[in-house]
C-alpha cells in the first residue's frame, strides 16, 4: 500500500535523548558549585536557552553545547571560570563521540521490511554532519534509499520531501517516537504515521494527548512488520 516507509532516527532507530539527560545531570553538578541559589532550576533554565537558540543554531548536540555555555554564564552572573566552560565544551564533544546504540529489534525489523521490497527512508532533524555520521555508524545505510536531514519537521518540510521524491501522501508512512514531529504533520498532509514511544521524551517534543485519528501506536519497533501485514496487506 505504501510507496515509502520513512523512519525518524533519534530515539526511533537508536538511543539519543537519554544521552542528553545524562549530560544535563553533569551540567547541573558543574554549575551548582557557583550558583546554589538556583538549585532545582538548572534544567529549566537550560531548556529556555535552547528554545531561544533554535532559531540561531537549530537542533542537535552543537546547539545544546552552546546553550549549556550560555546558561552557565547567565546563572553564575559571568563568574564561572573559563576552565569550567572548557568542561562544558568537553561534555558536548563527548556526546558527539558516543557510538550509536541501536534500539532493540531495529536492525532485524528494517532488514525484514527491506526484504519485503518496501522503499525505506530516514527523515531526521539536527546537525547535518552529526546525523550523517550516526546514520553511517548505525550499519543501516544500505537499507535506506534516501537520507534526509532537515532543520525542522513540520508540514512544509514533509511537503517538500514528498514533492522531491514524487510521493503521494496517501502512500507515505512515517514511523517515529515524537507525536509532534513524526506524526501530526504527516497526518495533516493526508499521510499515515505510526507512533512508537521512547521511554523518555524531550520537553520540546511534548504535546497534549491526541486521539489516534490517522495514526496508530505500537509498543516497540519489532511489532511493525506484523502491523503492516495485518493492516495493509
Amino acid at each position: 500500500m505504501f510507496d515509502v516507509i520513512a523512519f525518524d532516527a533519534d530515539d526511533t532507530l537508536w538511543h539519543n535523548e537519554s544521552l542528553f539527560q545524562e549530560t544535563e545531570t553533569k551540567f547541573e553538578e558543574l554549575v551548582s558549585k557557583y550558583s546554589a541559589g538556583e538549585a532545582g532550576n538548572f534544567r529549566q533554565r537550560l531548556f529556555e536557552t535552547e528554545m531561544r537558540n533554535i532559531r540561531y543554531f537549530g537542533y542537535g548536540v552543537k546547539s545544546f553545547t552552546l546553550s549549556m555555555v550560555e546558561t552557565a554564564i547567565e546563572i553564575t552572573d559571568g563568574q564561572i571560570p573559563a576552565a569550567e566552560i572548557g568542561q562544558l565544551i568537553a561534555l558536548g564533544k563527548a556526546m558527539l563521540d558516543q557510538p550509536v546504540q541501536l534500539l532493540d529489534q531495529v536492525e532485524a525489523t528494517v532488514a525484514e521490511l527491506a526484504a519485503d521490497s518496501y522503499r525505506l527512508m530516514v527523515i531526521t532533524k539536527g546537525d547535518l554532519l552529526h546525523q550523517q555520521n550516526k546514520v553511517n555508524q548505525s550499519g543501516l545505510t544500505d537499507y535506506f534509499s534516501h537520507i534526509e536531514v532537515v532543520s525542522e519537521k513540520d508540514e512544509p518540510t514533509y511537503q517538500t520531501i514528498l514533492r522531491k521524491y514524487n510521493i503521494s501522501p496517501r502512500q507515505f508512512l512515517m514511523i517515529g517516537n515524537s507525536v509532534k514531529s513524526d506524526v501530526l504533520p504527516v497526518v495533516a498532509l493526508g499521510g499515515r504515521a505510526v507512533h512508537i514511544p521512547y521511554h523518555t521524551t524531550w520537553q520540546h517534543e511534548l504535546v497534549a494527548d491526541h486521539h489516534s485519528n490517522g495514526f496508530d501506536r505500537l509498543e516497540h519497533i519489532g511489532q511493525l512488520p506484523q502491523y503492516l501485514r495485518s493492516h495493509y496487506i
